[in-house]
């Protein structure tokens, strides 16, 4: 972990030369948040539906010699699937390689597929290399996405440049305003996590100035069955901070916080980098055993109503990370701060 953590509140305007910004629409407000934080317009572009499913875009704007940045969050829903955005995106980039353009760079907070990347029975699909090669295949020279399921597994299904943002400046710079000087302890929900909370938990101990606790959770999942009973760690009458790279149901997150809890855990708080909120998380987030919800708008809580798990979830701008990643890339300096390592 670097000496010094980079903050959401540094990033600045770009260097405008041959640079162009497009947001596709389904992710358009995130595209105008960028935008403004590197003081440089979106370039217009035109998205068409057809009758039969079918649809077209392309840019308005010239890209012939530009070094072009098209943001884009692969999640499904709430207008369209997952499937639907992957497709558009491939062929935008297309339109815009044929148009001329020197560098396209697909920025795609959330990356569709990204979790399924090894094979788990016979004859699985390693779903997150087939869709490299998309990105590949359609002249795509960079993919740009936030805090991968699998690192690793992300850069080694890539040719062309792989970048993996890490979500822990924008999820520390929220723990900062709620917590106090309490005992602090970091948990990972289960030991393939452990690396995201050590990154987390050391980055922590940088800006707080001050030791920060581990401890983890046992989870196995076989045929969609969850158990594990094993809890390591001291978080007695500690503010538990449980990092995860994602909520689907929240199920993964309720076990570690009632483990925790168990174990003398005073206030528990789940940080996590995209908030899905699917079916069944409305009620499982409702436990008791977690106090606040951190998680970045890369996903909008689009699923999630007005209720109890609404009222304690705190959404965090990753506008400003994703932002400096394009400011860093576009005038070819480094992202060794920003990165998953």
């Amino acid at each position: 972990m670097p000496s010094q953590i980079w903050s959401p509140s540094a990033v600045g305007p770009v260097a405008s030369r041959h640079l162009r910004l497009f947001a596709l629409n389904g992710t358009a407000d995130l595209g105008r948040d960028i935008s403004r934080l590197l003081a440089h317009p979106l370039s217009a572009h035109e998205e068409r539906d057809f009758e039969d499913g079918e649809h077209k875009v392309r840019p308005l704007d010239p890209v012939a010699d530009a070094d072009i940045y098209v943001i884009h969050s692969l999640h499904g829903g709430p207008d369209q699937s997952a499937n639907d955005k992957l497709c558009r995106l491939l062929f935008f980039i297309g339109a815009l390689k044929d148009a001329g353009a020197r560098r396209v760079t697909a920025i795609a907070p959330y990356l569709c597929y990204a979790r399924k990347d090894r094979r788990t029975k016979a004859n699985d699909p390693v779903t997150t290399r087939y869709v490299a090669v998309l990105f590949e295949a359609i002249g795509c020279d960079a993919v740009v996405t936030l805090e991968v399921h699998n690192e690793a597994a992300f850069e080694n299904a890539f040719r062309c440049r792989a970048v993996a943002l890490t979500a822990a400046p924008l999820l520390i710079d929220a723990i900062k305003t709620a917590v106090g000087n309490e005992p602090l302890c970091v948990v990972s929900p289960d030991l393939g996590g452990g690396k995201r909370a050590d990154l987390l938990r050391e980055a922590l101990e940088t800006v707080l100035g001050r030791p920060v606790g581990k401890a983890f959770a046992e989870k196995h999942r076989s045929a969609g069955v969850v158990s594990g009973d094993l809890f390591v760690g001291d978080v007695a009458d500690a503010t538990c901070i449980i990092v995860d790279d994602l909520i689907s149901t929240g199920g993964t997150l309720v076990r570690a916080a009632r483990a925790a809890r168990a174990h003398g855990a005073r206030r528990i708080l789940a940080c996590v980098a995209y908030g899905l909120f699917m079916e069944g998380a409305e009620t499982a987030l409702a436990d008791p055993a977690i106090d606040r919800i951190i998680a970045t708008d890369a996903v909008p809580p689009f699923r999630l109503p007005a209720g109890p798990v609404r009222d304690k979830l705190d959404i965090v701008p990753a506008a400003p990370l994703l932002a400096e990643a394009i400011r860093r890339l576009h005038e070819d300096k480094p992202l060794t701060d920003l990165l998953v390592f």
